[in-house]
C-alpha cells in the first residue's frame, strides 16, 4: 500500500490548512498525526459495474448534481476507489471525518444522507465492496470539495456584486492524480488564497468566545459624547471586559477608571479597524463593540466564502495592487512584499465601485478628465443652465458633444491617474479633495477610486518599470499637459470586497458592510 505523508493528506482534505507565510513550527501546531494513512493501491483494484450508477442516483437524488463528475471519475478507473480487498480504506475514513467538520470551514454541517454514511464508517468497514457505499463516498468527496474548495457557483457570486475572475478546477482530475501518484501532492500549491487560512484561525477564536458566553452590552450614560483617559464610569469596566475577551487586553483588572492599559487597548482596536486613533471611548466605538459575537462569526464565514473565489496564485504573485472597498485601503505589492498602503475613497451607495480586476497598462500625468455622460447630463448641463460661465469656472471645455476638464491642480482627477482599461470605466486617481481622506467612512466618489498617496504610488511604479526619479514624476504631474508613462509588464489590479480581514495569528479586523452585501451572501451560503 502506498502511504500518504502528513502534509500531503492535509492538502488533500483541508483538515488543517497551512498558512502560506507561516513558519514550519506553526504549521504543525495541533495537527493530528495522520502519517501512514492508507490510500488506494492501483495494483490491487476491484472492478466496478458502471451500468448500475443510475440506480444509485435514483436512491440518492441529492447527489445527482455530481452525476457527471462521478461518471468521469469511473470512466478513467472502472474500478472501486474507496475499497480494497481489506474493506474501506483509511483515507475514506479521514475524508468522512473532515466532511463532518464543515463548521470549521465556516459552513453549515448539512451532509446529505448522514445516517447512511455514518453506518458505513461506524459499522464494520471490512465488508466486501458495495456499489452504493462506494458511490456514497465518492459523492461525499465531491460534496466536500464543492463546499470547501469551490464555494458558491459563479452566478451566485455575481449576484453579490463580485466580478473578479474565478478559476475552474477539476476535482475529478485532482483525485485521479492523487490515486495514481500520491507523492505529487507534496509539490502542489496551496488550495486557497492565504487569507482563507487566517480567517479560519479567527473563526476558531470567535467560536471559542461564543462557547464561553460571548460578550455583554456596553452602555454609555445618557448624554456622554466620549470618555477620555482618567474618566471613571461603569461603561469603562464594560469596555475593558469586552476588549479583554477579544484579546486586546492580557488581563482584566475590572477597574472602572480609564487607565493607560485600557487606552492602549482602545487604540490598538482603533488601529486594527482603520479608525481614528484618539484614545477615546466614543458612541461609535461602543456601537461596534456591541455587535454580537454571533454576527462576527457570520461575517468571518461569508468572507471565507469570498476567499474561495480568489485565485491562490495571488499567494505567489510578485507584483499587484489590491483595493479593499470596505476598509478604504489600497495595498501595492512589489516582489511579494507590501510596498505601499494608502487610504482611498470609493464609490458612494448610488455609484458603487465595481468588484473586478484589470491590468494596469499606463499612468497619465496631468490628465484630462473626460466627464462621463451620466455626470454630464445630471450635473454639468444643469450647471450650465444656471450659469453660462460654468465650464470656464471649472476649467472645462466642449470636445464635440462631450465635456472634459483640462489638466491642473483643480482637475477632479488630481495630477495623476492609473489606467487599467475596463468596461466599467473604473480607474485609480489623485484628487484635489484631500480632506475626504480624514473621514473614517469614505464612500463619496462616482465609482472610481481616489488614492491619497497617488504621488507615492506613481513614484514606486515608475521607478520599478522605468527607473524614474521622484523629481521626474513631480515634473510630469505639474506639466499642465497630459503625458503618459507606459507599463510594459502590466500590473494586476484587484478591486475586492472583504468586510473581515485577519492576520496570520487569526486576529480579525471588521469593516462596515458599506454596500450591504454580507446578508445577501449569507442567505446564499446557508441555503445551498
Amino acid at each position: 500500500m502506498k502511504r500518504l505523508r502528513l502534509n500531503a493528506l492535509i492538502v488533500i482534505l483541508g483538515s488543517v490548512f497551512m498558512l502560506y507565510s507561516c513558519k514550519k513550527n506553526k504549521d504543525d501546531e495541533g495537527n493530528e498525526d495522520l502519517s501512514g494513512i492508507e490510500v488506494h493501491d492501483e495494483e490491487n483494484t476491484i472492478p466496478i459495474d458502471t451500468t448500475r450508477f443510475e440506480a444509485f442516483f435514483d436512491k440518492y437524488p441529492d447527489y445527482k448534481e455530481f452525476r457527471g463528475d462521478i461518471k468521469e471519475l469511473y470512466s478513467k478507473h472502472n474500478h472501486y476507489i474507496w475499497y480494497d480487498k481489506g474493506g474501506i480504506i483509511e483515507f475514506a475514513q479521514v475524508l468522512y471525518n473532515q466532511t463532518n467538520q464543515l463548521d470549521e470551514e465556516g459552513l453549515e454541517r448539512k451532509l446529505p444522507y448522514r445516517n447512511d454514511l455514518s453506518n458505513l464508517f461506524y459499522g464494520d468497514t471490512k465488508k466486501d465492496p458495495n456499489l452504493n457505499a462506494e458511490l456514497l463516498i465518492s459523492s461525499m468527496y465531491f460534496y466536500y470539495t464543492k463546499k470547501v474548495y469551490e464555494g458558491l457557483d459563479k452566478q451566485a457570486s455575481r449576484e453579490t456584486g463580485w466580478y473578479l475572475p474565478r478559476e475552474k478546477t477539476s476535482y475529478v482530475a485532482y483525485l485521479d492524480t492523487l490515486m495514481r501518484d500520491p507523492q505529487l501532492i507534496v509539490k502542489d500549491k496551496k488550495e486557497f488564497f492565504t487569507q482563507y487560512y487566517n480567517l479560519k484561525k479567527g473563526l476558531k477564536k470567535y467560536r471559542e468566545i461564543e462557547k464561553n458566553g460571548g460578550w455583554g452590552t456596553i452602555t454609555l450614560d445618557k448624554g456622554v459624547k466620549a470618555l477620555k483617559p482618567g474618566d471613571s464610569a461603569a461603561a469603562v469596566a464594560q469596555v475593558r471586559e469586552r476588549l479583554f475577551k477579544e484579546g486586546y487586553l492580557k488581563n482584566n483588572s475590572g477597574k472602572s477608571i480609564f487607565d493607560n492599559d485600557l487606552v492602549e487597548a482602545v487604540n490598538a482596536y482603533d488601529k486594527r479597524h482603520n479608525r481614528e486613533i484618539d484614545s477615546l471611548i466614543t458612541p461609535s466605538l461602543v456601537k461596534e463593540l456591541n455587535v454580537p459575537v454571533s454576527e462576527r462569526i457570520k461575517t468571518i464565514s461569508v468572507n471565507m466564502e469570498r476567499c474561495r473565489w480568489i485565485t491562490p496564485k495571488l499567494n505567489t504573485a510578485k507584483e499587484y495592487i489590491a483595493v479593499n472597498i470596505p476598509s478604504y485601503r489600497l495595498h501595492y505589492y512589489q516582489d511579494g512584499e507590501p510596498a505601499l498602503v494608502s487610504k482611498v475613497v470609493v464609490g458612494k451607495e448610488l455609484n458603487k465601485t465595481v468588484v473586478f480586476s484589470g491590468q494596469m497598462s499606463y499612468i497619465a500625468f496631468s490628465p484630462y478628465w473626460n466627464v462621463p455622460n451620466s455626470i454630464l447630463e445630471n450635473e454639468i448641463k444643469p450647471g450650465i443652465e444656471r450659469d453660462p460661465n460654468y465650464l470656464a469656472k471649472h476649467n472645462m471645455e466642449w470636445v464635440g458633444d462631450r465635456v472634459r476638464q483640462k489638466p491642473g491642480g483643480n482637475n477632479s482627477l488630481g495630477l495623476v491617474k492609473f489606467m487599467f482599461p475596463n468596461s466599467n470605466n473604473i480607474y485609480l486617481h489623485d484628487t484635489p479633495a484631500k480632506s475626504l481622506f480624514n473621514k473614517e467612512e469614505r464612500a463619496f466618489s462616482h465609482g472610481c477610486v481616489r488614492v491619497e498617496k497617488a504621488k507615492e504610488l506613481a513614484v514606486l511604479i515608475t521607478k520599478k518599470h522605468g527607473d524614474w526619479t521622484e523629481s521626474k514624476v513631480d515634473k510630469a504631474m505639474h506639466a499642465e499637459k497630459e503625458n503618459t508613462f507606459s507599463i510594459k509588464n502590466k500590473i494586476p489590479v484587484y478591486i475586492a470586497y472583504f468586510t473581515a480581514w485577519a492576520d496570520e495569528d487569526g486576529n480579525v479586523a471588521f469593516f462596515d458592510d458599506v454596500y450591504k452585501r454580507d446578508d445577501r451572501l449569507a442567505q446564499l451560503l446557508y441555503r445551498s
